[in-house]
């Protein structure tokens, strides 16, 4: 009786799911060794012919019987002639890859779902190399990475002698959280086409993915007085120290800070105006009005960029977890990292 997919066993699905190929692939690859510089050499480049070297190699073999049989002197020269430009198009093929260094440089997180962008530098110490062709390795877009949004397809260069060149591939997770960068492969069939000559590369790097921001969420809550904000009015009227600038603190625009005290002072220091460091917006996991877990960072995060857009001062409260009040770019960041690794 044949087995349907409701009384196959555990072990029987996991074999119709995972391939012997694939099997084979995962247990290859797990030999690499993880790392964000790569040189090639001849322990890591593999080369093969491609389906028109295979073409070429069943010429070559039917012009040599031809020319046993019919004893044509020139047959033998041309089958010969083109045998050794097929050996010397294998050498050149490998050599196109022998000696670069491939470096990932450390990637930018985004919104999941938003493409960013793995910049890899190829660095060429010898002559000029033709026709590179960065991509994803296929097993991998298929397999376990993903799940990461792996954009399949080519990034072609060419690398000039003692240079360095800059390629792109875009990522897209799906997901908040890390992601794995996939398993990436670089090959070339310089000069004929009758080679393909590649390497399979495994960068440690990750991608960290922060929430999809909300769509049309809700204003921001209440902001709230900063403790000690009202002693600081009064100081400043009764003719204390307090002449509107206070300390740098992380966020201040260049525009805000009082140069002329700090060529005095050797001390960064900021000018206060009239709602700076006054007002913050805390927020709380609890004022989002929602129960699921990825609808309340949703939220939050549509609410950070809006708060970071307005420059106001702002803090984040998760359950278990705080992010300080604060205003800019590193705050913004902080805040949405937080978001994406809660657990």
């Amino acid at each position: 009786m044949p087995m349907n997919a409701a009384t196959q066993t555990p072990l029987g699905a996991w074999l119709q799911v995972v391939s012997p190929r694939e099997q084979f692939r995962r247990w290859w690859q797990a030999r690499l060794p993880l790392t964000d510089t790569w040189v090639l050499g001849q322990r890591n480049i593999y080369i093969l012919p491609t389906r028109a070297g295979f073409v070429f190699a069943l010429t070559l073999i039917v012009m040599l019987l031809a020319a046993i049989n019919y004893q044509l002197n020139l047959g033998y020269a041309l089958t010969f002639a083109l045998a050794g430009a097929g050996i010397v198009s294998m050498h050149l093929t490998h050599g196109n890859l022998r000696g670069l260094t491939l470096h990932l440089r450390p990637p930018t997180s985004v919104s999941a779902g938003e493409a960013t962008l793995l910049e890899v530098v190829l660095t060429n110490p010898g002559r000029m190399r033709y026709g590179l062709a960065l991509r994803f390795e296929a097993g991998a877009a298929a397999g376990p990475a993903a799940d990461a949004g792996a954009r399949r397809g080519f990034a072609w260069c060419d690398v000039h002698a003692g240079g360095q060149q800059t390629t792109h591939l875009a990522l897209v997770p799906a997901a908040r959280g890390w992601h794995a960068v996939p398993t990436l492969v670089v090959e070339t069939i310089f000069p004929f086409g009758l080679f393909r000559a590649w390497t399979v590369w495994r960068p440690a790097a990750r991608v960290l993915a922060w929430p999809r921001p909300e769509d049309g969420a809700p204003p921001l809550p209440a902001s709230a007085a900063v403790p000690g904000a009202e002693s600081n009015r009064k100081r400043a009227a009764d003719g204390g120290e307090f002449d509107g600038v206070r300390p740098w603190r992380r966020g201040d625009t260049m525009r805000q800070v009082v140069w002329k005290k700090v060529a005095r002072s050797n001390e960064l220091v900021s000018r206060e105006t009239a709602g700076s460091g006054r007002q913050e917006v805390w927020l709380d996991w609890r004022d989002t009005g929602l129960h699921g877990t990825e609808a309340r960072l949703a939220r939050l995060a549509a609410w950070v960029l809006t708060a970071d857009r307005a420059g106001m001062p702002y803090g984040v409260r998760l359950p278990g977890q705080e992010v300080p009040p604060s205003a800019g770019a590193a705050q913004r960041v902080a805040a949405l990292d937080a978001l994406a690794l809660w657990h």
